[in-house]
């Protein structure tokens, strides 16, 4: 997949700020992964296999004796990977990032992260064939995040992006006219927050892009989400 030249930026800043990181004490999970392999962990400049990459990025923190020294150790690969595609499990499962505290990092680092997520959604948004599906690059990037706002304040508005906002909003619809989550493998506290504010958003800025796009069934669907749940059943039906 081509990369924005922000994108490119952000995976250099990414590459300095995370440069060198290891988890010197790090044992891992005996019956998940080998002593060779957790030995990438504890070791600095070395290329760790992308398969394994995913592995432990995607693994349970209960998994590892540092959990947040793991990811830090593998951000350049990972971040470089997701923006490539090639990072395995994304559309799968909980990322790393989305559970641990990444924010109470030192404050080069969480710009780091936050620039990135940003810069690779913006990427996906105007890729019209994106590696991942569109829906699972915002629930990654959201769940990274814990809020869905800025991604959804940041959807460009061009033919590419508004084709990925109709097949999100179709899928999301299916979700939340009954209230529930359409999301996947957000686990923390903040689902209930993001759910809410995604509903908000999409019976009103999203109900009047699915209006200008000719989707005026979907735009119906969205501005009910603004009542109560019987009332909305008994407008469907």
């Amino acid at each position: 997949m081509p990369l924005s030249p922000a994108l490119t930026a952000t995976l250099a800043d990414i590459d300095t700020v995370f440069n060198g990181f290891a988890s010197p004490g790090e044992t891992g999970c005996e019956r998940c992964f080998g002593s060779e392999e957790t030995a990438f962990l504890r070791t600095p400049y070395t290329r760790v296999p992308g398969e394994l990459v995913g592995r432990f990025v995607f693994k349970d923190p209960a998994h590892f004796a540092d959990h947040a020294a793991v990811l830090r150790r593998l951000l350049p690969q990972t971040a470089r990977a997701m923006a490539e595609g090639e990072l395995d499990g994304i559309g799968w499962g909980a990322h790393g990032l989305s559970r641990t505290d990444w924010r109470s990092w030192p404050a080069d680092q969480g710009a780091a992260i936050e620039a990135f997520l940003h810069a690779w959604w913006q990427n996906a948004l105007t890729t019209p064939e994106s590696p991942y599906g569109v829906g699972d690059v915002f629930e990654t990037c959201a769940t990274i995040a814990r809020s869905v706002t800025p991604f959804l304040d940041g959807w460009v508005q061009d033919p590419v992006a508004d084709a990925h906002f109709v097949r999100c909003a179709d899928h999301w619809l299916s979700y939340l006219v009954s209230d529930t989550s359409p999301f996947t493998w957000w686990y923390d506290d903040s689902e209930d927050a993001g759910v809410a504010d995604l509903r908000t958003w999409l019976a009103g800025p999203g109900a009047a892009r699915l209006h200008a796009q000719g989707e005026a069934d979907l735009a119906v669907q969205a501005e009910l989400l603004a009542l109560p749940y019987d009332e909305r059943w008994a407008a469907l039906y």
